[in-house]
């Protein structure tokens, strides 16, 4: 039996903030409570030294972009990085534990200086997110993506042990950053929701006479909602009977449609609107986010944890999630609506083919996409790799 173990877990924001990081940092210290140890919280963004530090740079980064149209990484500011650094360096001061624990802490393990063994975790990496062509950021300074780049490298050196959710992410860090491949492994993440539905109840799921189209996110444009609605015109052509659920966000204006229906925003930490937005979960046929640019997408493993089926795009660690033709589908980032409307006509209209996919998303949910599964793979990992090594 394991030895019950001290991790001293380093987060941006506040892990117990259901809200942080859409529930992932709160399923993390859950799962790494329940299966590996006992987690202390070290917040570094908890100093107010801290906190203005990164407002002064969070002005900055507005103004350039506002006036320049550029923008700077101010959370791979090295300054701000050697703070947050020293900040977890005088909270470990004193203390007993066996191993450091920072979900996407680039910034915090930077420039630390410690003896323990450390885990860094991420869905993945600097470059990725603001090197590549479809960056999140408005065209970065020169200067930022060498920071950023530089504090990456020096924190990936810096790990005893990296978990990624995809290998996209991974084969960034050994090819980008020369990471050792021995210290990396690839642990995808689970579902953000309370309530998870039973397997009894996913297997009672039918289809209506129409199809119901669920698009779910903050984004419209960056989760591809222009061709969701361009599909659902193109299946009405085909005289195919489609609904649209859009939540999370509102389309602009000229995106408006009879059976489509908006539902701006659910809080899933609402007990009202966590069911409102579990019945949407059940009750829709598809999850349609043909996305631009996504690190893993963990609204996919929601979405599986219903039996519902993912319509997406093979972009970024999407892949990381969706089997192909076992819990969904990914066309390529240069597919159209009628692409899209021929696969979601296709399917549907096979009830076999559509039963069978419904009872594989599940599987595959119980199997990989649920934090029970990330706290006992990870458990081993860090038994295996650092504590009995």
């Amino acid at each position: 039996m394991n030895k019950r173990i001290k991790i001293a877990l380093i987060t941006l924001n506040d892990a117990n903030d259901k809200k942080s990081w859409s529930g992932t940092l709160y399923n993390i210290s859950k799962s790494l409570q329940e299966y590996c140890g006992d987690v202390y919280y070290i917040e570094p963004f908890s100093s107010f030294r801290n906190r203005s530090l990164k407002n002064v740079l969070f002005l900055f980064n507005y103004l350039l972009e506002k006036i320049f149209k550029k923008g700077y990484v101010y959370t791979f500011n090295q300054l701000l990085c050697k703070n947050l650094s020293r900040y977890v360096e005088n909270n470990l001061e004193g203390k007993k534990f066996d191993l450091i624990f920072a979900p996407a802490g680039s910034s915090e393990l930077a420039f630390l200086n410690t003896k323990l063994p450390v885990v860094y975790l991420s869905d993945s990496t600097f470059n990725l997110l603001f090197g590549s062509e479809n960056r999140y950021i408005i065209n970065p300074l020169d200067i930022s993506l060498k920071e950023g780049n530089y504090i990456e490298k020096l924190a990936i050196d810096k790990s005893d042990m990296i978990i990624y959710s995809s290998k996209w992410a991974a084969d960034s860090a050994i090819g980008d950053y020369s990471a050792d491949e021995s210290k990396i492994h690839i642990v995808p993440f689970g579902a953000n929701i309370e309530e998870i539905p039973s397997k009894e109840l996913v297997n009672l799921k039918k289809k209506e006479n129409y199809c119901n189209l669920l698009f779910l996110g903050v984004d419209w444009k960056s989760k591809g909602g222009e061709i969701v609605f361009e599909t659902l015109l193109e299946l009405e052509n085909y005289g195919f009977d489609a609904r649209l659920t859009v939540c999370g966000c509102t389309p602009p204006k000229e995106f408006f449609h009879e059976k489509m229906e908006v539902i701006p925003f659910l809080d899933k930490n609402d007990e009202k609107q966590s069911k409102q937005l579990f019945n949407l979960f059940f009750k829709s046929d598809f999850l349609f986010l043909p996305t631009r640019n996504d690190a893993f997408g963990i609204v996919f493993c929601e979405a599986n944890a219903f039996g519902l089926p993912v319509i997406t795009t093979d972009t970024g660690g999407v892949s990381g999630v969706i089997e192909q033709g076992k819990n969904g589908f990914m066309l390529p980032l240069s597919a159209n609506a009628s692409d899209y409307a021929k696969l979601i006509h296709e399917i549907f209209l096979d009830d076999e083919r559509y039963k069978e996919l419904v009872n594989s998303s599940r599987k595959i949910f119980d199997k990989k996409l649920n934090w029970d599964s990330w706290g006992l793979e990870v458990s081993k990992l860090i038994y295996h790799n650092i504590i009995y090594k």
